[in-house]
């Protein structure tokens, strides 16, 4: 049966923080695990890769109250009932078809966004007690930056683990038939029937364009501040 309803589900500035954000993620996970090349001080990249990490959340947390309709957390956060029940179908392979996040995925879409916000502005309180400071590096003092540094830690390992929950979640909805990193490539998902959160967009292309350039000037002058402070 051929394809009969095609939705654009993800606009193109979501689009641009999820890459964006895989990039900054991952060159901040390697500078962790390297002690040179092809990084002169990987510590100071590190730090400079989580104030991006900090940027695109800020525009995400501000994109998910106020940018378009699929982008938004109210869009794709589901009472424990809705969560449920949805678990029990996948489980049978049967389970309903949704254009933006799927109850699971919306709840661990909120997990990686808690997490990765926790582990970015922890940082920012923590020093390698050699050649970096972060800029707030003393300002809560040395017991609550010493917790704060075992949390950072902590959760790094959480990360790892939410990460594979992700790509996993990936692999199953692909086996099931729906290719979800096609659609944060290009947009678009389509469905052989209207999917169950399917609705239409109330706000103009034009109010739409002014928010998210807002939300952005906002996010890259925390970044610009945390850069050079």
């Amino acid at each position: 049966m051929r394809d009969k309803v095609a939705i654009e589900v993800w606009d193109g500035w979501i689009r641009l923080f999820h890459w964006g954000l895989v990039a900054a993620v991952l060159i901040s996970f390697y500078t962790t695990k390297t002690s040179g090349a092809p990084f002169l001080f990987p510590v100071e990249v590190h730090a400079q890769a989580g104030y991006v990490v900090i940027g695109l959340l800020v525009f995400r947390w501000l994109w998910g109250a106020l940018g378009s309709v699929y982008a938004r957390f109210r869009t794709f956060l589901y009472p424990p009932a809705k969560t449920v029940a949805y678990s029990k179908s996948l489980l049978k392979r049967q389970p309903s078809a949704y254009a933006s996040h799927n109850p699971l995925g919306g709840w661990m879409v909120m997990l990686m966004l808690l997490s990765l916000s926790f582990q970015a502005v922890s940082g920012l309180f923590l020093s390698d007690d050699i050649f970096f400071q972060a800029p707030l590096y003393g300002l809560l003092g040395d017991g609550v930056g010493s917790r704060l540094r075992t949390l950072h830690q902590l959760n790094s390992d959480l990360l790892i683990v939410l990460i594979g929950l992700h790509l996993a979640g990936l692999i199953v909805h692909r086996l099931l038939g729906e290719p979800l990193v096609a659609a944060m490539l290009v947009g678009t998902k389509r469905f052989r029937q209207p999917p169950v959160d399917a609705r239409k967009e109330w706000l103009s292309s034009t109010i739409l364009r002014l928010r998210a350039i807002g939300a952005l000037l906002i996010a890259a002058g925390v970044v610009l501040w945390l850069w050079f402070y």
